[in-house]
């Protein structure tokens, strides 16, 4: 059994001590937070210890795991000095504030041979899970678009981020990870309406080394939360509700009998079938932490690893980038 801690106990880290606490290969020993009475509060519930040093933590516990659930700008001080105390890291995403604060940590992990693994939530999704699987068995054909929706009211708990770094990291690797394509170039307009010091508004196109297009569209401005992905291909289109891990198929019945090469210029698109997939629905964060526990315990590479974090917060910064210059952003 992997002894557990967990630094930060916030809305996300609560969440973390429940699943270790509750998972049979894992014993959730200790939290740790600045705040001293939450960390006690969470160390009560989960019979585990409350530390408001992490550091201190770190010497005491000895724990074989550390999940780090602190705000951005303590990522790599804390997910570094865990690497370095032996313990193997789950960061929560994004995987640091900055590209610079994102390979420290890479470098931490392979100086120390542990494993890093970052909280990209959505890749555990029972939906983008079995979206990847269609796709991967070509049942889209060529994709021509992918139109991200991600936007909801301001949370107050975000303060060293903006919308970029908090939500569309999670796009950013989604939309790479299901057309297993580089992101090409990127555009971005960016606006700060009600955020003290960080943007909250984000449109984006981005270009695909396979020829797709991505559209971003993100914001805390929108009094109702919508989590919503399309791709739209040659045989239709592919929709995605994350909150409600649902997966609909509405396909392009001109493509359906196989002469798309043939009749597109002629017949274009038409409205076929709509399929609706049937979904075992799991807690996605579950399924994420069960996993970097068996890349922990059989030694494998966990599914998002420091690599593939340290990607997602390159395209963020590019993004900003583009959103303060107004240029396109062309990555190589």
């Amino acid at each position: 059994m992997l002894k557990v801690a967990v630094v930060g106990v916030g809305a996300m880290g609560r969440n973390h001590a429940r699943i270790f606490a509750e998972m049979p290969q894992t014993h959730l020993a200790a939290v740790a937070d600045l705040d001293a009475e939450a960390a006690a509060q969470v160390a009560r519930t989960y019979k585990a210890e409350a530390y408001a040093d992490f550091e201190e933590m770190l010497t005491i516990e000895r724990p074989d795991v550390v999940s780090v659930a602190v705000p951005t700008r303590l990522h790599r001080p804390v997910a570094v000095a865990a690497l370095e105390a032996g313990s193997h890291v789950f960061v929560e995403k994004p995987l640091a504030l900055s590209v610079t604060d994102g390979q420290a940590i890479l470098d931490a992990a392979r100086r120390t041979g542990r494993k890093l693994a970052v909280g990209h939530i959505e890749r555990f999704n029972p939906a983008v899970v079995e979206l990847k699987r269609l796709l991967d068995e070509g049942q889209l054909g060529r994709m021509f678009q992918l139109r991200s929706r991600r936007v909801g009211p301001f949370p107050p708990r975000v303060e060293d981020v903006g919308v970029v770094f908090d939500l569309a990291t999670h796009e950013v690797n989604i939309l790479e990870y299901l057309t297993q394509a580089r992101i090409t170039s990127l555009y971005a307009e960016t606006q700060r309406e009600i955020h003290a010091a960080h943007e909250d508004l984000l449109s984006g196109v981005l270009k695909f080394s396979n020829g797709a297009v991505g559209v971003l569209d993100i914001n805390w401005l929108t009094p109702k939360k919508f989590r919503e992905l399309t791709i739209i291909g040659e045989r239709g289109m592919f929709a995605v509700n994350y909150l409600t891990q649902e997966l609909q198929f509405f396909e392009n019945s001109s493509a359906s009998n196989g002469q798309w090469e043939g009749l597109t210029a002629l017949m274009g698109v038409s409205e076929g079938r709509v399929v609706k997939y049937e979904l075992k629905r799991k807690e996605p964060l579950r399924a994420e932490l069960e996993a970097f526990i068996s890349a922990v315990v059989e030694d494998h590479t966990p599914l998002i690893d420091g690599a593939e974090g340290l990607r997602a917060v390159l395209l963020a910064e590019k993004i900003i980038e583009s959103g303060r210059t107004h240029q396109i952003i062309r990555l190589t």
